[in-house]
Order: structure tokens, then sequence, then C-alpha cells
């Protein structure tokens, strides 16, 4: 027997005729999933233009669709990520991420008006369960819906609802039923008045009393502005009149921090951004969605180029190539108020301009928090990032970037021309500065105060604000908004300011000033804005997506669980990424501090 014998014997089968091979190459080069069709391409298209798209636009076209259609149907979102060359993925988890944007399926339809009616603390105090419970048999129309919403801006005009992207200011039943009778659902615009000049009210009222209450108020324009001494400082910047360093050293003392909440030296973070590689850009934060805030709108509406010097201002000193600026959708007045001036000035510009960029906001709190708002301008789902690295480092695109709030950049142009010791030259209590307090809640005259840093509250409402309302005395106030905690009337003494609440378990933040009187209860303040912060999570961390969900279910009893809810706020406290998460306990600590009586 011979090796060969032995060995085992093949056959040769054919696996596939060649034309079986050109077969499947056939359907392997088809795209999978769900592919754009003509006429969604085409609607696409004519709103946003020919490709190419940058990707960093994707939100400011989710808008545009948006606006156009009253929703977002799943057959543009098909087109919009074929012509952007996105995955289609991508943009539904940022389409989806947004409250102020609504998919739709198919044909299926939407209601044409939407009316809003705020349910944020101040509004709630104001009656705004009562309008949300009679609205909807009232209008009764399957073209219109209500639904609750967020803190929208508009604490001072509470009870307060949006018809559309129309403001309702102090509203009834009566008044968001006329508005959508009359098919009035734009925002009102507003006019070119005489010169505001913010310094002149330093220690007085800015807002006006609540029967000359305006929703479009006249504003300085961009000739009137410069006709009296606007710009005059970016212009001597740029011509080499004026010295950086000396902006610089005006700003430091000054004193002025910080005016968005965290408080950080202005000047301070004016040196860390400058020292950092070019080229560098800037963020600018007025999305001011932080419940009781609502100084930076009525800064804007009435002045806004003041700001925009104080932003060219810090572009040059800083040495910034372009700006962004991120303003909150709910302001849709103020929105077109700088698109107009921005583009008067850059028609006539006083010195080379940075490239700005005027960027919008789709209805996220989340997005106040400077590295979520970041993310939001890049086109992102607006989710705070891992620090470090500091986005004065490694911020918009990668590049570092100088963040400010809008009141910041607000307050420049008046401190280098004054001099630092004006603006250091207010102050109570032995604190230096001007605050703008928004005050909302249970007084006469609610409105944005111009008032020395370290007034403290009772000086606050009797001073600023006519007193309490008749038949109510001050029981309650959240210094700071939803986050800077809930303190009795016999702390009503302590100077509000950074740094003088932190022993007493809160901070001024933005100096959201929220009065409650002694027909309003701490725990129901409390339960308010744990709801709030359970809606506005952004889930990508689980101690506060779960935790504020599950704290706003226990704050429900009669009867607080106080084991379960401290282990909690440790949690949150400890473990979540950012401001949101780790202040959201506050008020939960207070009300157990201070207000025992109410949850026991």
């Amino acid at each position: 027997m011979t090796v060969s014998s032995l060995a085992p014997q093949t056959t040769t089968v054919a696996l596939a005729t060649v034309e079986d091979m050109r077969e499947r190459i056939r359907r392997k080069s088809k795209l999978k999933g769900r592919q754009a069709d003509d006429a969604s391409l085409a609607e696409v298209r004519a709103l946003i233009g020919a490709a190419p798209h940058r990707r960093d636009l994707l939100i400011e076209h989710l808008h545009k669709l948006n606006d156009a259609y009253r929703c977002l149907h799943d057959r543009h979102l098909v087109a919009l990520a074929k012509e952007m060359n996105i995955p289609m993925a991508e943009v539904y988890e940022v389409a989806t991420f947004y409250h102020h944007f609504e998919v739709v399926r198919g044909d299926e339809t939407v209601p044409q008006l939407t009316v809003r009616v705020c349910d944020g603390l101040s509004c709630e105090m104001a009656g705004a369960k009562d309008l949300l419970a009679r609205l909807p048999s009232l209008l009764g129309n399957e073209d219109v819906r209500v639904i609750p919403a967020p803190c929208i801006g508009r604490c001072e005009q509470a009870p307060a609802a949006v018809v559309h992207q129309h403001p309702v200011p102090r509203a009834t039943v009566e008044s968001i039923a006329q508005l959508v009778k009359d098919a009035k659902g734009g925002h009102p615009s507003a006019t070119q008045a005489t010169e505001f000049i913010a310094s002149a009210y330093a220690e007085r009222a800015v807002s006006p009393e609540p029967h000359a209450v305006e929703v479009a108020p006249g504003y300085t324009g961009y000739d009137t502005y410069k006709a009296k001494g606007g710009y005059a400082l970016a212009a001597a910047l740029s011509q080499g009149t004026q010295d950086a360093e000396s902006v610089i050293k005006a700003m430091e003392d000054s004193g002025l921090r910080g005016l968005g909440g965290a408080g950080f030296p202005a000047g301070r973070k004016w040196r860390i951004v400058r020292d950092q590689l070019a080229p560098r850009l800037m963020a600018v934060n007025i999305d001011e969605g932080e419940p009781g805030t609502f100084k930076d709108r009525t800064y804007l509406e009435r002045d806004p180029h003041r700001f925009l010097e104080g932003l060219l201002v810090a572009a040059q000193v800083v040495g910034t190539t372009a700006c962004y600026i991120y303003l909150r959708d709910e302001y849709h007045g103020c929105r077109a108020i700088l698109e107009t001036e921005i583009a008067k000035l850059q028609a006539n510009p006083p010195c080379p301009l940075p490239v700005i960029e005027l960027r919008r906001g789709a209805g996220a709190y989340i997005c106040g928090e400077e590295s979520a708002m970041i993310e939001s301008i890049e086109g992102k789902r607006g989710e705070p990032r891992m620090r470090p690295p500091y986005i004065a480092q490694v911020g918009l695109f990668g590049r570092p970037t100088l963040e400010h709030n809008f009141e910041t950049l607000y307050w420049v142009r008046d401190i280098v021309e004054k001099g630092a010791s004006w603006f250091s030259s207010f102050g109570r209590n032995g604190r230096k500065g001007l605050r703008s307090f928004s005050v909302s809640g249970r007084v006469k005259f609610p409105g944005v105060k111009l008032a020395p840093a370290g007034i403290s509250v009772a000086e606050l409402v009797d001073e600023y604000c006519g007193g309490m309302l008749d038949g109510h005395s001050l029981y309650a106030y959240l210094p700071g908004g939803a986050s800077g905690g809930i303190f009795p009337a016999s702390l009503s003494h302590v100077p509000l300011d950074f740094d003088t609440l932190q022993p007493h378990g809160g901070f001024i933040g933005s100096a959201a000033v929220i009065v409650l009187s002694q027909h309003d209860k701490a725990r129901d303040a409390a339960l308010n804005m744990m709801r709030f912060y359970a809606h506005e999570s952004c889930g990508q961390c689980t101690p506060c997506r779960v935790g504020t969900a599950k704290a706003a279910t226990l704050m429900e009893s009669p009867v607080w669980d106080h084991t379960t809810l401290e282990d909690l706020n440790v949690v949150m406290t400890d473990a979540s990424i950012c401001g949101l998460g780790q202040a959201a306990p506050n008020p939960v600590r207070c009300v157990q501090k201070y207000f025992a009586h109410e949850v026991s």
C-alpha cells in the first residue's frame, strides 16, 4: 500500500456562480437604514442652503426646521443627516435632547400653536397652577395645546406665559385667550429709544413697576450708543491709545467677579486665558436658566451695545479671534435685537472685529453650565465635560476659551471709564461692588434692583421693593435661585454677596432672590426646585439623574424620610459631574435645618 493511496479524496464544489457573486455585491452596496427622499431633501436645502455644512451648526439647522414646521419630522432629520454627512443616530440624539424640539414620526400632526405656562416657583406662587388647570378646556382647540414650562426668565412678571413666541406678563386666562384668538404668536418688535445708562441706576430699581411692564421696551441702538461715546474704549485699544494692561488692572482693582453665579475674579480670568497658546476663543453665556433670574434679559433688551463693547474690549485684551454668544431660546425679543445690532456693528465697525456668531439655545437649563454650553455651541448634546482640563486651557473646538456671563462684560466700559474705585465704592457690611438682584415673589415691586453688594434681604425688600405685599410678612427667601438654598426670616440680616452665605448652607449664585411669606411653605418651594432639577438633569451621570427624581418623590410625603434623603444628598453632592447635581441637595438640607416643623 502506497502513501498516496491513503490520502483523502477531495471534490471541488462551486460555492457560487459569477452571477451569484455579482448579485451579492449589489446587495451589499445598497445603503442600510432609512434613506432620504427627494422632497425632504429639497425642503431641508431650501432652509439651510446648499452643502457643505459645518458640523457645529446642527442645532441652528434644527431650529430652522422647527420654526418652519413647528416640529421636527423624522423624514427631515433623515434628509438633514444626509445633507450634513452626519450619522442619523447623532442627529436624532441631539434633536431629542433639547426641550424645544419635538420629533414626530410619519404623518403625525402637531398643534399649530403652543401655549407655555411657566411653573417656576415665582409663577407658581402667583397662580400658574390655576392657569394650567383652566386654559385647556377654555381654549378647547386641537390646534392649540397648553403645557407647563420651566422658568422662562420673566419672574418679575409672574405668572408668566408664552403664546408661541409672544410673552404674556402677569398672565390671565383672558389675556392668553385673546392672544390665541388674535393669532398673535410672534414676539413684538422693539423700537429704538433714548440712551439707557445703566450706571445711572446704581442703588435704584432698574425694572419698572408692575403696572408699567412692557414686553418689548425701547432700547439704545447703534447710532445713539456711538454718538454718546460708545465704542471709544474699544477703538482706543485698537489704536494703541489705551493700554491693555491698564484695562486688566482696572478689572482687578474693581473687584468685579463673574456674575453668572461662580464669582471667579474677572481680571484674573483674563490673565489666565491670555497666557494660553493662540488661537484663543470666547464664549458668552446668556442662557440665564436659573429659576428666579432675569437680570441679563432686563439689561440686554434695553442696552445691547454696552455688552457688545465689553465683548470687544475683552476680545482685544485677551486676544480672542472669534466670539460665540449663546442666548437662551426663550429670549426671542433679545435675539432679534442682537441680530439687528450686530449687523449694524459689522457694517460700520469702530475697530477691527473678531468673528461674532450668535447661537440659539434650545431649552436646556444644563447649558448654563459652561462646558455644557460649549458642547451645545459645537452642535452636540449639552452634557457637562469632566475636568480637568478646564475650558480656559481646552475649551471650544479644543482651543483656550474665555467664558463669561453677559453681565460681567456689561460693566467693563463703565469700570474702565469711571475708574475701578467707582465700582468698588458701593457696598454695605464690608462688601464691595454693585449687584443686580433679580427679586420676585411676595413683594410689591419685583424686578432688577442695582443695589450695593452686602445688602441684606430685609433692606432689599424695604428699600428697593416697596415692602412686602399687603397681608404678607417675610417668612423665607431663596438668595440664589434654585441652587442657593432657602433661608428663614431670622437670617434676613445676613449680607447678600459671594462667600457670605456659605456658612449658613447656601450661596448667592446669580443673585436671584425669591421672597416667600407666611402664606407659603419652604417645603413646597424645595419640592418645586427638586422637580425642576429632575426635569433638567442631562442624564449623563446616575447620581443626578436618579437622585433628583427619587428625592422629588420622597419630598412629596407629608413626613420626610430624612435618612434616605440624606443618603441621596451625599451621593449627589459627592459623585455628580457638575453643579446641577452637586447643588440639588441645598434646598432639601435648608428645609431640614431651618424648617423642620414643616416636614416632621
